[in-house]
């Protein structure tokens, strides 16, 4: 991270200046705000955390509950998540104390004891390093508690407002505030009131009930698999050898996934408790804990399990759902008029629980629509970038909806019914990649560019997540990752990889970077206030061929040097070398490793990767690109002088 450019820091460089809203924030609930966000699920503290970035939009997020959440269902972090932990950052803290899967066990019928489960195989869980970030298990809870120090500690100071409830919403289109928000007091003297609040833009992240999809008429559609299943957080004594193992077990007597949790004693149990009958779903919900404990014994026998304590338990029925659009405006009406109301996570999509999805996509969600309020809010992107966020995250749900139909329903499997021995084992490994997160693909449009230089970077897919990949920065000569310094502060990425010419001599990137730093037309001026840092919109990164003994930092272009802060001191951080660690630790070795150009495809030619605020690649382009570039950006922001 960096700090002192604005002077010393002496204290925790984690709390940043507070700016804006920050600086005179209301304690009480105001009567009017910019962006009213419902519940503190995943998705809420996620956009209000990115929102808190924005000092200048007055964000406020309310909860029924008098306090923090303390006991999260949620625990599955896939690695795409801890990527986006990296960026509000948090990651390192939270891998320390979560747990962390490296393989899974599968268990099915010993044939030689039908009625024994024997251990049949195992997989890593990221054979094919997906990421460098692992697979975690760890309370929701304690996720949502670092979102809100996030947020705390923002220029914008955002902190929950316990103790309200949303009732109900009008749009009133003519007003400056057009939202009237209804809500209710939910503690204190004043517990059962209600009042309304005004607001530009609301966010429902109130979960499969939510209240707000139903204020905008929108409906949850789908399917119940008519399938039941009993889930546990429990302290057990046991002779099971894989107890601290994530297991898929399927025997005679049904099926279960098991998985360790944080902190070395806790394990959380999904028991398959068979099929629904029609008009059963009372009795089966009704299901006696102490019978749910005796069917995981008859599943994992010979071994046996002794429950100690039980922190958390439930049933529930596998049910697939998700709403035909995820904003206020009606389809036919798109892009003729502002959407004000948007929902995500549980309020738009439910799924099983099993494929670990619920916590991970939600928290995307809430990234999405928050820079883009936060760009459309402090008036640098038009209001059509709202339309946005509806067509990307809907059409995520569906895919999400539609590989967790297929997994749900393997587990559920009976053994006798596969079509070959290890078919559960070899979808898992198949489709490693969804689960992960790293399925996610947005389609050309206002914010991703097409497929025409797609060849210039083949390893980044325009449309999908930034994949971090070896390289050595100049100034200090670290080994890190490109892409793990990306920081939650709304702003886009401009890669910029150097053809083969030494920093500084006359080339494509130096031309380049000579008009980026001084073309009227460059979109780094256009779409910058005058007065602010080079950097405060965008970040450009160079990336250069050459070892980084072989050139210095001096060397480079100083747009890609630029001043910031208020002494006017030059960023270090902003230069590269495509090396590895193998170049610093071996230097007689070094040019032997693959580097982030063979890694990531990128043309020895150079190439511009442009990122969103949310980490997906927008576009690729040359590196003689002028006008393609600016046109870019202008399809959403808006000229700042």
């Amino acid at each position: 991270m960096q700090f002192h450019h604005h002077g010393y820091v002496s204290g925790e460089p984690r709390i940043q200046e507070a700016a804006g809203i920050g600086l005179n924030r209301p304690e009480e609930l105001p009567a009017q705000m910019d962006v009213l966000i419902v519940g503190t699920g995943p998705a809420g503290m996620v956009a209000a955390a990115q929102l808190a970035q924005y000092p200048d939009v007055h964000t406020r997020i309310i909860e029924r509950r008098p306090g923090r959440l303390v006991l999260g269902q949620a625990d599955g972090i896939q690695a795409r998540s801890v990527e986006t932990f990296q960026c509000f950052g948090f990651a390192e803290r939270i891998i320390n104390e979560a747990y962390r899967i490296t393989e899974t066990a599968f268990w099915n019928p010993d044939p030689e004891h039908p009625g024994h489960i024997v251990r049949t195989g195992r997989t890593s869980d990221d054979a094919h390093g997906i990421s460098e970030f692992p697979h975690l298990i760890v309370n929701q809870a304690r996720v949502l508690d670092y979102f809100a120090e996030f947020a705390r500690r923002s220029p914008a100071r955002t902190v929950p407002d316990y103790g309200y409830e949303f009732v109900t919403l009008e749009v009133q289109q003519d007003e400056e505030y057009p939202v009237l928000v209804t809500l209710r007091r939910t503690e204190g003297e004043a517990e059962g009131e209600e009042f309304t609040v005004r607001a530009k833009y609301v966010f429902g992240g109130d979960g499969a009930a939510s209240r707000v999809r139903k204020a905008i008429g929108r409906r949850l559609e789908g399917d119940s698999a008519n399938h039941a299943w009993g889930v546990m957080d429990v302290l057990s004594e046991t002779d099971f050898p894989d107890i601290r193992t994530k297991c898929i077990i399927h025997s005679d007597a049904g099926s279960i996934l098991h998985i360790p949790r944080e902190g070395g004693f806790l394990t959380r149990i999904y028991v398959d408790l068979g099929e629904v009958p029609e008009g059963g779903s009372k009795a089966i919900r009704a299901t006696p804990f102490e019978d749910v404990v005796k069917k995981l014994n008859e599943i994992i026998h010979p071994y046996t399990l002794e429950v100690k304590d039980v922190p958390w338990h439930s049933i529930y029925e596998v049910g697939h759902r998700v709403t035909d659009k995820f904003d206020d405006v009606p389809v036919e009406e798109t892009g003729s008029r502002i959407p004000r109301v948007f929902i995500g996570g549980d309020a738009c999509h439910t799924h099983s629980a099993k494929a670990g999805q619920g916590m991970n996509v939600s928290m995307q969600d809430g990234w999405n629509i928050a820079w883009k309020l936060g760009q459309v809010l402090s008036g640098r992107a038009a209001e059509s970038l709202l339309d946005t966020y509806s067509a990307e995250r809907q059409s995520v749900a569906v895919d999400l909806i539609n590989f967790d139909k297929e997994w749900s329903t393997l587990m559920a499997t009976k053994t006798e019914q596969f079509s070959k021995p290890h078919e559960i084992e070899e979808f898992y490994v198949k489709t490693a990649e969804f689960p992960a997160g790293f399925m996610t693909e947005y389609s050309e449009g206002q914010l991703t560019g097409g497929t025409e230089h797609q060849a210039l970077a083949s390893g980044y897919p325009i449309g999908k997540r930034f994949k971090a990949a070896p390289v050595i920065r100049r100034c200090d000569a670290l080994p890190t990752q490109l892409g793990h310094q990306a920081f939650a502060d709304g702003r886009y990425r401009i890669y910029v990889f150097a053809d083969r010419e030494a920093p500084g001599a006359d080339s494509r990137t130096e031309r380049l970077a000579e008009w980026l730093g001084s073309s009227p037309e460059s979109p780094i001026l256009k779409f910058t206030p005058e007065g602010e840092d080079f950097g405060a919109r965008f970040e450009v990164d160079v990336v250069y061929q050459q070892r980084y003994t072989e050139f210095e930092f001096t060397d480079a272009h100083p747009t890609f040097r630029p001043k910031t802060g208020e002494f006017g001191v030059r960023d270090y951080y902003r230069v590269y070398s495509a090396g590895t660690i193998t170049d610093i630790n071996f230097p007689e070795r070094a040019g032997e490793e693959p580097d982030i150009f063979d890694l990531r495809g990128i043309s020895r030619d150079g190439a511009i990767v442009i990122v969103r605020p949310d980490q997906y690649v927008a576009n690729i382009l040359p590196l003689d690109a002028r006008e393609e570039l600016t046109e870019f950006f202008g399809r959403s922001m808006l000229p700042q002088r």
